[in-house]
């Protein structure tokens, strides 16, 4: 059985439990994916998977392509008779007589009937280049007349012996734009006509960032 959809983080906003306390929760549009492909473990791939994919491309060139998408991967798209995707993910399954069929498509309801708590794996917000105190949480130095490091790092190398620097070292550098997974988020309510998943809590990436949703693995 699939076990995770492919979304896109719309809003952050509250709900109400029945007891009447407020919720923080983050708004996702779930699915609906294709089923573009469809692995075998008895074929040439050797394992049973399915690749989803998400929002359909405009069609242009007179409705046979568009014009994101090359011939090689057109023709992909054209084998499972579903329309160009603009993502495509990849879901591995543990049984294999539960494979769903090219060109199915998945929803929101029908794969998180049910579940409780969910994994959501997204790309943090790009800051930049930014430097330690921002970057690391570092601390600074004194704020006081006749300092002069601020904001700087302190003493980098080493006074007796290697005279370079430890690899590893906390320093300035491009922070954010990276993967990140936020395990056991708590399913508050699922609109399955809307294909919305209210998750509690927050999510990485930005407004309208791509993410991939999955049942708790832990």
């Amino acid at each position: 059985m699939v076990t995770m959809l492919i979304g896109k983080k719309l809003a952050m906003t509250q709900v109400w439990d029945k007891d009447g306390n407020v919720q923080p929760v983050t708004v996702i549009q779930a699915g609906p994916c294709r089923v573009v492909q469809v692995k075998a473990k008895d074929g040439k791939d050797g394992y049973a998977a399915v690749q989803l994919g998400f929002e359909e491309l405009p069609a242009r060139n007179g409705g046979k392509g568009t014009a994101r998408v090359n011939k090689p991967l057109l023709g992909h798209f054209e084998k499972a008779k579903v329309p160009a995707q603009r993502l495509l993910r990849e879901c591995r399954l543990d049984d294999a007589k539960a494979l769903p069929e090219a060109g199915a498509t998945l929803k929101v309801g029908e794969v998180f009937d049910g579940v409780k708590l969910v994994d959501v794996i997204g790309t943090t917000k790009g800051r930049g280049f930014q430097g330690c105190m921002k970057r690391h949480k570092f601390g600074g130095g004194r704020a006081t007349h006749g300092s002069k490091n601020h904001r700087e790092p302190g003493a980098i190398g080493q006074n007796q012996s290697g005279h370079n620097i430890i690899r590893g070292k906390r320093l300035p550098g491009h922070m954010g734009a990276v993967r990140r997974t936020v395990r056991n988020l708590e399913v508050v309510k699922i609109e399955g006509d809307h294909d919305l998943l209210y998750v509690k809590g927050a999510i990485p990436g930005p407004r309208n960032g791509y993410v991939v949703v999955r049942k708790a693995v832990r």
